[in-house]
């Protein structure tokens, strides 16, 4: 018998309590959500605080503002997530069930579709208040890191978003009908790679170390762009190898085109997140060496 991992007993809710005959409950999903939001607040506060950290000993903002930029920043992450799902992920189904595109709770969001509706609202912010744009995207994308961190670990303690089947000794039998839905395997002996956790260690710890030791050892900030270039870059290619271990959405997933493939020619071809990451990974790139060639 193979060397795997029983799914530890985890409940998706923190807790749940009965008001007036109704059940109300805070999910680990939500306080992944809200710690990140408040870490990337404190983060952001305290590069604020540094003037040596920005060009002229200038930061691009006061730490008042950042208070109502999260505000912004939160729509933008609802709003641009739930769009980028709808368009990307199931557009005929919400197409044919335009009213579901508003119920939120019943999950589904895009992290793609949710980093175009921060740097929507972001551009727009900084527009108004005269905020110098490519500074305030490098204070945001330092502090997002942490948020990723979280919400892919809310992801494995909900058992969801799981990898591919694999016999590898970290391998984790998660529970469910749709993640023992193995060909050629006993229902129960399913085991699978724990990309969540994959997608933790790159997105979280990994990039977001390497963009704190950016900006507070090598001040990365006074070339306004570098750091939110590397992140951009470091999340799509983070992005786009666990997507080798990462089970595709079901919709993409068929007899003919059992990886899921989104685009694919002779059997070789591309996952949607693959799809949405190598722009991602273009731009970042861009940016980057855009900013290291700025005085």
């Amino acid at each position: 018998m193979q060397a795997v991992l029983n799914f530890p007993d985890l409940s998706p809710e923190v807790f749940s309590i009965s008001l007036f005959g109704m059940e109300f409950a805070l999910r680990w999903y939500a306080l992944a959500y809200i710690a990140g939001i408040l870490i990337a607040w404190r983060l952001g506060t305290a590069a604020l605080k540094r003037p040596a950290l920005w060009p002229d000993q200038t930061p691009p903002m006061k730490p008042q503002q950042l208070e109502d930029l999260i505000t912004w920043i939160i729509l933008g992450v609802i709003l641009g997530g739930r769009l980028g799902f709808v368009l990307f992920y199931q557009p005929a189904y919400y197409l044919s069930h335009p009213l579901e595109i508003l119920m939120i709770w019943q999950g589904g969001m895009a992290f793609h579709g949710g980093l175009l509706g921060v740097v929507v609202a972001s551009y727009l912010y900084a527009r108004r208040y005269q905020v110098p744009v490519l500074s305030l995207a490098d204070l945001i994308a330092h502090a997002v890191p942490p948020g990723l961190l979280l919400g892919r670990l809310a992801n494995f303690t909900n058992a969801e978003l799981w990898g591919r089947p694999s016999d590898v000794p970290w391998a984790v039998i998660f529970p469910g009908g749709a993640a023992q839905d193995c060909p050629g395997v006993v229902a129960g002996m399913c085991a699978r790679h724990p990309s969540q956790l994959y997608e933790a260690a790159l997105e979280g710890l990994l990039l977001g170390a390497l963009l704190l030791w950016m900006a507070y050892r090598r001040r990365a900030f006074h070339k306004p762009g570098l750091v939110m270039g590397v992140f951009l870059a470091g999340y799509g290619a983070s992005r786009f190898i666990v997507e080798f271990f990462r089970q595709p959405d079901a919709q993409f997933v068929s007899a003919g085109n059992p990886l899921g493939l989104a685009w694919h020619v002779g059997g070789y071809g591309l996952t949607m997140g693959q799809m949405l990451s190598l722009p991602m990974i273009a731009l970042g790139l861009w940016f980057a060496l855009r900013a290291r060639r700025t005085r």
